[in-house]
């Protein structure tokens, strides 16, 4: 067994830069095929759109699943899971007779194979680094930015060459590499101070078929009574809505208005490279000390300015337009993907943050399951791409400005309970100035 923090931590976790780039860079390469596939099944946007929508839903949804998985089996077994289910998926879609057949192999096979490999990648650093967790974390989330930059040109480029039928077959020929990396995370020693917490896996495991770990996968007790994660789930999730549909939407968009095919596949490739660099900057700057417990305003900061950038693209499509919103929509990208979780981690703590990002996330792949189909309903009715901008602009910059507002009105009740003295009397209830003393702010746990 591997020891923490050792030597061959390292190469694990150049497998898991490698699995965050496979697994997230394929669903943002979607929309170069966009048109291929619509033609192809004779579909109309509304019906083109379910396919991106599924798979990004189910890669949200099948949190719980995976965290099942990997603690009955390992992290090891359930990412090579996920790759076996990725090739399987995307080689057997290339064979598509419908555009339903689509959304059941790439879809559903595929979109749960990308779950597995990158949710069980993210698990096993936790495993692998204590020192120096943040730091592998940081490293680990640059290769879903690499592979955003990469995914569109290679995805182009073989739409040029072989087509889409043939491009989904090599894609998972080059998924099946995540059961690779999953090899090489082998077993690791537990720390002394976790051999309770690993004691406990089992049981929790078992407390399933009796309900009892529903729980710890899904924290309605959270939902029900914490409102600051109330605030962020129902906000997050409204963000979901509109925030990816620029990746499915703009190369046809860009298309449309007469810019070549290669050239807008290069604007999704733009908006990864800016997240290459955006989102280590991001985390840095969270790090001041001016966002100590601050760090929800900057989150929703720079969601409103991501929901706004949208108009950019709405009001002109423009090449120089488009690089312009390409830029801001890049920078804010990677300010959001950068903080949503450390948001969430600090929201609830580090005990009940498993079953919060559970049931968090399949709040949260409701919206994106419905974002897409929405819009291409738009695009039918319309007969216009920049009414998905639109669309998009006000969903994300109304999610922002709910969490923003909403987290500020806690906070002055709270400042407000932290000021509020408390009226102490003396056995005979007479009062006196000196028995005045403050309540402290009362911060909102759920036990």
């Amino acid at each position: 067994m591997e020891s923490p923090d050792g030597a061959w931590a390292w190469g694990v976790l150049v497998a898991t830069m490698v699995i965050h780039g496979l697994t997230l860079g394929f669903p943002s390469s979607i929309g170069v095929f966009y048109k291929d596939l619509q033609n192809s099944f004779g579909a109309t946007n509304t019906e083109t759109s379910w396919f991106p929508s599924i798979i990004m839903a189910v890669l949200h949804a099948g949190g719980p699943l995976c965290s099942i998985m990997v603690e009955k089996f390992g992290c090891r077994v359930t990412v090579m899971v996920g790759g076996f289910l990725c090739g399987i998926g995307l080689v057997s879609s290339s064979f598509s007779q419908s555009i339903v057949h689509l959304y059941l192999s790439a879809g559903f096979v595929g979109g749960l194979g990308l779950c597995f490999s990158f949710q069980a990648a993210v698990t096993v650093l936790g495993y692998y680094f204590v020192k120096r967790r943040t730091l592998a974390n940081a490293i680990a989330s640059s290769g879903a930015s690499i592979g955003m930059a990469l995914w569109p040109l290679a995805s182009q480029q073989l739409l040029d060459t072989i087509g889409w039928r043939g491009s989904f077959m090599i894609f998972g020929g080059v998924l099946l590499n995540c059961c690779v990396c999953g090899a090489m995370m082998r077993p690791v020693k537990a720390p002394a101070a976790s051999t309770s917490m690993q004691n406990g896996t089992t049981d929790n495991v078992k407390d399933l078929g009796q309900g009892k770990g529903i729980q710890r996968y899904m924290a309605f007790d959270l939902l029900r009574q914490h409102r600051r994660y109330q605030i962020l789930t129902i906000g997050v999730a409204w963000l979901v809505l509109g925030f990816v549909l620029p990746l499915f939407y703009l190369v046809p968009y860009a298309t449309s208005s007469g810019i070549e095919e290669t050239t807008a596949a290069l604007l999704l490739s733009l908006i990864g490279f800016i997240n290459i660099f955006g989102r280590p900057l991001a985390g840095l700057v969270s790090q001041q000390k001016i966002f100590t417990g601050k760090l929800i305003y900057l989150f929703s900061g720079a969601i409103i300015v991501n929901g706004l950038s949208n108009l950019v693209c709405a009001a002109s499509i423009t090449f120089s337009a488009i690089l312009v919103y390409c830029g801001l929509y890049g920078i804010s990208m990677s300010v959001i993907g950068s903080l949503v979780f450390q948001v969430l981690m600090d929201t609830v703590g580090m005990k009940r943050f498993p079953g919060a990002f559970g049931l968090f996330t399949i709040i949260e792949s409701v919206t994106v399951l419905i974002g897409p189909p929405l819009a291409g309903l738009l695009v039918d009715i319309t007969g216009q791409y920049s009414y998905v901008f639109y669309f998009s602009s006000i969903a994300v910059t109304t999610s922002g400005l709910f969490m923003l507002v909403a987290s500020y009105i806690i906070d002055r009740k709270e400042m407000q309970a932290d000021r509020k003295p408390i009226n102490t009397s003396d056995e005979r209830g007479k009062h006196d100035h000196k028995n005045l003393i403050y309540r402290p702010a009362k911060v909102e746990e759920c036990v």
